[in-house]
């Protein structure tokens, strides 16, 4: 995953890519921006678990509009947001943002599910992995998990 602030238009905004890395690592949750079956823009806020390489490892049900745009097209962008500073007075926000470009693979196999699942737990449920892989097991059946693979990325911040 090549990190590339080139195109992004306010140069002196520049989030370096530690500190991207970072919020890769503890954000909660991204939006992830696809196209859907009639071709119309269509996101979704969803957890997520990076795997300290080139992608993120996301969980859904087994289909719905998420899966079958993801089957017709696997071209996403997914974005994180970090620190936010509301300064209505000011008429600004203070903000920290990451966006990756990449392609979602949904044909993962059970092992890499498995592990995806492992991720998932130890970043959102650290103190109930136990009970969180009892959940998961009963649950493997009914959860899909989708590897999302980044080509690129980029950070932004405007720090107040």
């Amino acid at each position: 995953m090549i990190y590339d602030n080139s195109k992004v238009r306010r140069q002196d905004r520049l989030l370096t890519e530690e500190r991207a890395e970072e919020l890769l690592l503890k954000s909660e949750y991204g939006i992830l921006s696809m196209i859907d079956t009639e071709g119309l823009p269509y996101c979704v806020p969803l957890n997520f678990v990076w795997d300290k390489a080139n992608s993120v490892y996301v969980h859904c049900a087994p289909e719905g509009r998420k899966v079958n745009a993801l089957m017709k097209n696997p071209d996403v962008s997914f974005c994180i947001i970090g620190n936010v500073n509301l300064l209505p007075g000011k008429f600004t926000t203070g903000y920290e943002s990451v966006i990756m470009e990449g392609k979602a693979e949904l044909n993962i196999t059970d092992a890499e599910k498995t592990k995806a699942i492992e991720l998932l737990l130890e970043k959102l449920s650290p103190k109930d992995i136990a009970v969180g892989r009892k959940y998961a097991e009963k649950s493997f059946h009914r959860t899909r998990i989708i590897r999302i693979d980044f080509t690129k990325w980029s950070g932004k911040t405007k720090k107040l």
